[in-house]
């Protein structure tokens, strides 16, 4: 990480009082689109090769978009301004020439290309389109680059490579020129240009920190463009990743090579140790890939011990099962690995002897069947927890004792075939346990019991107790671990101590906790559908294979799980293959410390906090600390290897907004007075707003914008708070605060909020040259940034009614408590709710709803769009305050959610609920009524019955009626007629 100098005559501090561009403008949605982008790459993404199993890093264009923007000055000319950002960001239509990566279908071409562009790209017959016209592939690519620049921005980016897989110098040495005119630099490259602008703000090269740095994208994102970065965390996990990031991705060519070499050597000596043992080899000298183990255990019923799985299918593709048979003498079951012989064999083998949380087996025609929990007797405890009958594991055990609950059984091997060892695409199958393989099983097992001791003492094997908590008490009260090496079998003891004693590198040190999530008890079979090609090979590589272990953030126990053979379990340690590269420009530090313990002043801090719905990373981390922690390579062993638990800042409650008050403002008291701060925050819960306000105004800081960016791709799994993306929260000292008054100050809420969210509805359309660009933000999303919005006027304030806010922040909450800041964001919900009125319905009607008719007709309007996500239903019921929202739902399947039609209300729901007594559920009721044919006036005669202010609300009816028959018009056309309907019968009554 060589420094570069700058020899520029660049004046030191002549923008030190510029406001920053992020502060006045910013291309949201842009940058929206191309973040989602870089989040669909999954595996593809830079630092995700480092360890996929750090699930909160942001993207780094977001990093880049979020340091760029506090760097360049706002000159007052947005358009210029913005042109500037984008070609250093790489969003420009210049730059797609340089991101090209896609060709346009033939399709595309004609929708989107010019006469003159068609014309060279296509030889002509009687004015058609006949062929491509012969050229070099730079012509073509240069003329579909010209063509791709005229798409759509989501359309575009979707044939572009991401700006971070170009070269820096490709992708901006062009614009340089006239970017440094716009700036009064004279740079020759981006990194001279951030130097210069440092220089020129704060009288240095910038320095960015993070005091929550986590996987590392900010520390890395910020060095890769040039300037230095501090990084800190509490978790020494986070910290080796972050160190990773810079030192692994970030490595020099020469250094690269030499770790390949280091790696090749390392990966030898452990295959030679476990060749030696003689436990992955069969006598025909297959190897082994994998191993499959089930948990068995003895019927209360029967007396007959049961193999325990879901499912006996191995591989769907292959229609490898696995069948029990009887051992009547032995009162057990024998297993074999076959293939099914027939469908109805593969559909049977479906069904496991776990079904329901039973254990269910047959015995003489007859099944018996019984719940786990009776089995593990589970019951409550003193304290309230469940406690069950199962034995604590002890530090010597490694395997389950005969009189345990639960056995462990190896009931299949994958194997790879002797001649495709060698080869890059290779063969593998299946075999039933055979005599031989239990004699390696056994010789497994005679090993580590030998050395396990000797091990542990040498930090080989873990030996660390797992902490009961939110996460962790699963496997004590499931399993009877109380260790972290119960969690992990006993091959993986040889192979990962073979590891930890072979390596000398801290390079391949940091991708351990990678391998770390590939091995253990914790890791699921996963098999999938994928067919066979012509050659009887899976298409696309294998799937057959054990699952990662966070796959969600959770500890998964499960009846059945995998164990990788060594050379399968080794691939991720390999740098030189699977971890990208980057050029890192700047300086680079970590710091394993609490956000607390800050020293060291930054110019600009960035950082995405913990916050109400974190996950639990204190807890996850132990996982992967109780290996490292008595071995940790060289550069980090002054850290301290523990998660530190009680100072981990939690999610919620009193101990998270002082410990969030503290962290912040530390970073205030050291950065400059022109310093900024960014932060990245994403919760839906008004209550966490509330807190980020007073959070906000005990550090001393004031919010000067706030931007939101859609940074999530759509995932059913998804449950709670969870919305599409982050907002951009940015940051000053505030030093001479505003005085104000509580009705003055929630009008200026109404005004920000409503402005905010007009402002994103349709950012970047009045700016000419930056790609049209579809709306990415769902109604979610924009009652979230209204919660920003409020914070931008609620924080600019030291006393509001004569209460110093200082103050306020830092007082200790009664439970329950709600205060005036409370009050005020509640306020900003409902002043988004009711600019979030649904097409098609007037703001008249829409404002003179209940909370629970909004939710119903914004759903309404929402599966109109096609959107069947219960997410989508979760949070709007929060946003407009429907306790049970489900009563008003006709599915609340994750993928087929959807409202309840006015034939599944019927008769019901009319009362005890604010929407049974409303004039939609009457309605409702009328349209059902007239489905069922009954008489028109008898229709609008229930209808008055059922609303007393009927004529006072009569145009709301019919325009209610008529937005039903369009909302419904493709989805349920028997309720859009008869809306149809009732909508005449409303506006052509007659009276008197």
């Amino acid at each position: 990480m060589d420094a570069v100098v700058s020899k520029s005559p660049v004046t030191p501090f002549s923008l030190k009082d510029a406001p920053s561009l992020i502060e006045r403008v910013w291309p949201a949605q842009k940058i929206s689109v191309e973040a989602q982008k870089e989040r669909k790459a999954v595996k593809g993404q830079t630092l995700t090769g480092l360890g996929s199993y750090w699930k909160g890093r942001k993207p780094l264009i977001l990093v880049r978009a979020c340091v760029l923007g506090a760097l360049l000055p706002s000159t007052g000319n947005d358009e210029e301004d913005l042109a500037v950002f984008e070609a250093l960001c790489g969003l420009s239509d210049d730059q797609v020439r340089e991101r090209f990566k896609l060709s346009l279908t033939i399709d595309e071409i004609k929708a989107f290309a010019t006469p003159e562009q068609l014309s060279a790209l296509f030889e002509q017959n009687d004015n058609q389109l006949a062929k491509f016209r012969k050229m070099t592939r730079k012509e073509r690519n240069d003329l579909m680059s010209a063509v791709i620049a005229r798409m759509p921005y989501q359309a575009r980016v979707e044939r572009l490579l991401r700006p971070e897989e170009v070269d820096e110098e490709t992708l901006t040495s062009e614009q340089l020129p006239w970017v440094n005119e716009h700036l009064g630099t004279n740079a020759n490259s981006l990194s001279e240009l951030i130097e210069q602008i440092g220089i020129m703000r704060f009288g240095a090269r910038p320095r960015i920190g993070d005091v929550f740095c986590g996987g590392g994208s900010i520390p890395f994102e910020a060095a890769r463009l040039g300037c230095d970065a501090y990084a800190s965390d509490l978790n020494p996990i986070a910290c080796m990743l972050t160190w990773g990031a810079l030192n692994v991705i970030g490595a020099p060519s020469k250094r690269r090579k030499a770790l390949e070499i280091a790696e090749k050597s390392l990966l030898v000596s452990i295959d030679e140790e476990i060749t030696a043992l003689g436990i992955e080899h069969d006598s025909k000298g297959n190897r082994a890939k994998a191993y499959l183990y089930c948990l068995e255990t003895r019927c209360p019923q029967t007396g007959w011990m049961v193999p325990m799985s879901p499912s006996w299918v191995i591989s769907r593709s292959k229609k490898v099962i696995a069948v029990l048979i009887p051992d009547q003498a032995n009162k057990r079951y024998e297993i074999e690995v076959r293939t099914a012989q027939d469908a109805a064999e593969f559909e049977s083998a479906l069904k496991g002897t776990i079904q329901g949380g039973r254990l269910v087996h047959e015995v003489g025609g007859e099944v018996f069947a019984t719940p786990v929990k009776s089995l593990r007797g589970d019951r409550k405890g003193s304290n309230g927890e469940t406690v069950t009958n199962i034995r604590p594991w002890e530090k010597g055990d490694f395997a389950p004792r005969p009189s345990d609950l639960f056995q462990e059984r190896l009931y299949a091997i994958q194997w790879i075939t002797k001649e495709t060892l060698r080869k890059p695409r290779q063969t593998t199958f299946f075999t039933s346990v055979r005599p031989e393989d239990e004699a390696r099983e056994h010789k497994v097992h005679e090993f580590v019991e030998a050395n396990l001791t000797s091990w542990q003492a040498q930090g080989l094997v873990p030996d660390m107790s797992i902490s009961p908590g939110e996460k962790t008490s699963e496997m004590i009260r499931t399993r009877g671990w109380t260790r972290w090496h119960h969690a992990f079998t006993p091959r993986d003891y040889i192979i990962i101590a073979s590891l930890l004693k072979n390596n000398h590198e801290a390079e391949i040190g940091v991708l351990i906790p990678s391998l770390l999530n590939h091995a253990s008890k914790l890791c699921q079979w996963a098999t999938t559908n994928a067919p066979l090609d012509a050659d009887g090979k899976q298409a696309g590589g294998a799937r057959d294979l054990p699952n990662h272990v966070f796959y969600n953030q959770a500890f998964n126990t499960f009846w059945n799980y995998a164990s990788r053979a060594s050379n399968f379990l080794l691939r991720d340690i390999v740098v030189t293959k699977e971890v990208p590269t980057a050029t890192i420009r700047g300086q680079g530090q970590v710091s394993n410390t609490s956000a607390l313990a800050l020293a060291d002043r930054s110019d600009i801090f960035i950082t995405d906090p913990p916050y109400a719905d974190a996950v639990h990373y204190h807890e996850i981390s132990e996982f992967f600390i109780a290996w490292l922690r008595k071995r940790p390579p060289e550069p980090f062993k002054h850290w301290t290897w523990d998660s530190r638990r009680p100072l981990a800042i939690k999610g919620d409650g009193e101990d998270f907004r002082k410990g969030m008050v503290d962290a912040y403002k530390a970073m205030a008291d050291h950065m400059p007075d022109n310093g900024l701060q960014i932060v990245m925050f994403t919760h839906q819960d008004a209550g966490v707003w509330g807190d980020m306000a007073q959070i906000f105004w005990g550090a001393g800081l004031r919010v000067m914008a706030a931007w939101y960016i859609a940074t999530e791709t759509t995932s059913e799994l998804k449950k709670g708070g969870y919305v599409q993306g982050t907002v951009i929260l940015v940051l000053r000292k505030r030093k001479d605060g505003e005085h104000g008054y509580k009705d003055e100050v929630v009008q200026e809420v109404k005004v920000e909020v409503a402005d905010q969210i007009d402002t994103m509805a349709g950012l970047n359309q009045s700016l000419k040259g930056h790609g049209r660009i579809e709306n990415l933000f769902e109604d979610a999303d924009l009652q979230m940034a209204g919660y920003a919005a409020a914070l931008r006027v609620l924080t600019k304030y030291t006393t509001i009614d004569g209460v110093d806010m200082t103050k306020e922040a830092l007082r200790p909450r009664v439970k329950g408590e709600r205060g005036l800041v409370a009050e005020i964001i509640e306020f900003a919900v409902q002043v988004a709710n009711e600019h979030m009125v649904p097409e098609g319905m007037s703001p008249k009607v829409w404002g003179q709803l209940t909370g629970s008719e909004r939710f119903f007709f914004k759903m309404m309007d929402v599966e109109e769009a096609g959107a069947k996500k219960l997410d989508n239903y979760q949070n709007f019921s929060r946003a407009f305050r429907v306790p049970k929202y489900d009563d008003l739902m006709g599915s609340t399947v994750p993928n087929e959610a959807r409202l309840k039609s006015a034939k599944e209300f019927k008769k019901a729901g009319f009362e005890g609920t604010e929407f049974g007594s409303s004039k939609s559920r009457a309605m409702l009721f009328a349209i059902y009524e007239i489905q069922n044919d009954v008489d028109s006036d008898d229709v609008l005669s229930h209808l008055h019955d059922l609303i007393p202010d009927y004529f006072n609300v009569r145009d709301d009816l019919i325009s209610l009626a008529d937005y039903i028959a369009k909302k419904r018009a493709n989805l349920d056309e028997a309720e859009a007629r008869a809306a149809a309907i009732l909508h005449g019968l409303i506006r052509n009554e007659r009276f008197g």
